[in-house]
């Protein structure tokens, strides 16, 4: 291959989804510069997966700079954290004004921020980039959420856009984000989605096999069944082929796997960051608390000991009511999970002043990432009839589906609890709606309570919002407020 012409962009880290990208970067006709710290990763990449095509690699930053067109263009694709700092302060030097740094890992989108601001200050631009999809997706299409600085979008708007996945009606699935740790605020919004998805499919599996008694190939053809329905997903697409999987001596793998779940941090920062924004999303907290559960094995073992219980087995004749339930309880969770992560973007954008573009966002995750799902096709009509809309559940397709499914996510969460087993996030949903959709809430003697004790004032009915007023409840015959309260 000719290495005359100078390449367009450089990644550096050569991991499995930096590989995976430069060699999709290369299908579609950019050259790229492949650089990582440890320099024999890059003879063993050019030896193997890379042999032949236009890519070439670099020993040294010097070397990887020195290849690039201006305005350069460096992709970190390496671990989120001290990582990335580092990398970037030992880029910096070899750089000039107009040339761009883009993280492509899963960074807390404070980070993003400030590294946004410190490097505008030495005329460099930063992007955050949230990229979805796993190994395939980096491959062969991901779900790209680029957000920073936006004057350096148009040098890499065709590389991104080229990569991306695409839509049936052939969207590319990434656009501009905004300004600053936008991108990779969404990202961290769409893997807590991720949790809440895989929560509620768990808890439904756990339902499906204790209760309902149902065997490895019921299960995957009941989520092969299901995969037909508004639950289409990539989620469930998985599900239904893990519960179909068996190792080389006949046995199902998923029956060999230990219940502890891990976590690499994006999931807790979302439920952070809801509780620091006053954003109620409960189904996705409850989904990281319940991997936190999973992980107290032994202590649960010994807890089970202590508070032994059977789980209830279903009529058979009833099955066929069960799973119909089950199906429309997801999809409502479902639903509840969407509209919350929606809450929170909806605030941030406002604090931040980020104007996101929510249905761009629904676009960008239409294929490619985690949690693509024909769902998001009516998110992304729903956002661009009313870009002013308030809350998902407050559309008339979404309303519809909610008005339909509640009945069965009221029954599958009560059988939970009826029969000990654990639904936190179904049931947080129900709970959720109820609370979301209830005029008048006990939060008066809520803050009757606070007034009482700490003279933290109230609103009245009867006055104007913003009026704040203390009774003297002991008799204290004093007219001493500690503070209004926030709401």
């Amino acid at each position: 291959m000719s290495t005359d012409k100078k390449a367009d962009i450089a990644v550096v880290g050569l991991a499995v989804m930096g590989q995976n990208l430069i060699l999709n970067m290369n299908d579609h006709g950019f050259k790229v510069v492949a650089y990582n710290r440890t320099t024999s990763k890059v003879d063993e990449f050019l030896n193997t997966s890379a042999k032949g095509t236009n890519i070439v690699g670099a020993h040294s930053i010097q070397e990887m700079v020195d290849q690039l067109e201006r305005p350069r263009k460096i992709m970190l694709m390496v671990k989120a954290g001290s990582v990335v700092d580092k990398f970037i302060d030992s880029i910096i030097p070899y750089l000039d004004k107009g040339d761009i740094i883009i993280d492509g890992g899963n960074s807390n989108y404070t980070d993003t921020e400030r590294r946004v601001h410190a490097l505008e200050k030495k005329g460099i631009y930063y992007i955050g980039a949230g990229v979805s999809g796993g190994e395939e997706g980096a491959r062969f299409g991901p779900s790209l959420m680029p957000g920073g600085a936006h004057a350096a979008w148009p040098y890499v708007k065709d590389i991104f856009q080229a990569i991306a996945a695409k839509t049936p009606n052939g969207d590319a699935c990434c656009e501009w984000v905004g300004n600053g740790g936008a991108g990779h605020f969404v990202k961290m919004v769409h893997n807590g989605i991720e949790y809440g998805d895989m929560q509620i499919i768990s808890e439904a599996y756990q339902f499906m096999k204790e209760h309902l008694a149902l065997s490895n190939d019921d299960l995957s053809a009941t989520f092969k069944a299901w995969n037909k329905t508004e639950l289409n997903s990539y989620l469930i697409e998985i599900t239904a082929n893990i519960f179909a999987f068996k190792d080389k001596d006949g046995n199902y793998v998923i029956d060999q796997i230990l219940d502890t779940a891990g976590q690499k941090g994006t999931g807790k920062w979302t439920g952070i960051n809801a509780l620091e924004l006053g954003v109620p999303l409960t189904l996705i907290a409850e989904s990281v608390f319940a991997r936190c559960i999973s992980a107290q094995k032994s202590l649960r073992v010994e807890a089970s000991e202590s508070y032994p219980h059977k789980i209830a087995k279903a009529n058979t004749k009833d099955h066929d009511n069960i799973l119909n339930d089950l199906n429309k309880a997801l999809l409502f969770a479902k639903i509840t999970s969407y509209a919350q992560g929606y809450m929170l973007m909806q605030e941030a954008s406002t604090i931040h002043n980020w104007s996101l573009n929510y249905g761009d966002i629904a676009l960008m995750w239409r294929e490619g990432c985690i949690i693509r799902s024909v769902f998001l096709e009516h998110i992304k009509k729903a956002f661009d009839a009313n870009p002013k809309l308030t809350n998902l559940l407050l559309d008339g397709y979404f309303k519809a589906l909610i008005i339909e499914a509640l009945p069965s996510a009221r029954r599958i969460a009560a059988k939970s609890i009826e029969l000990g087993l654990p639904m936190p996030a179904l049931t947080s949903a129900v709970s959720f709606f109820d609370g979301f959709s209830t005029k008048r809430l006990p939060a008066n003697l809520l803050q009757a309570q606070r007034d009482y004790f700490g003279a933290h004032t109230y609103e009245r009915l009867d006055r104007p919002r913003g009026e704040f007023f203390h009774t003297d409840w002991i008799g204290s015959n004093s007219n001493v407020s500690s503070s209004s309260y926030n709401v």
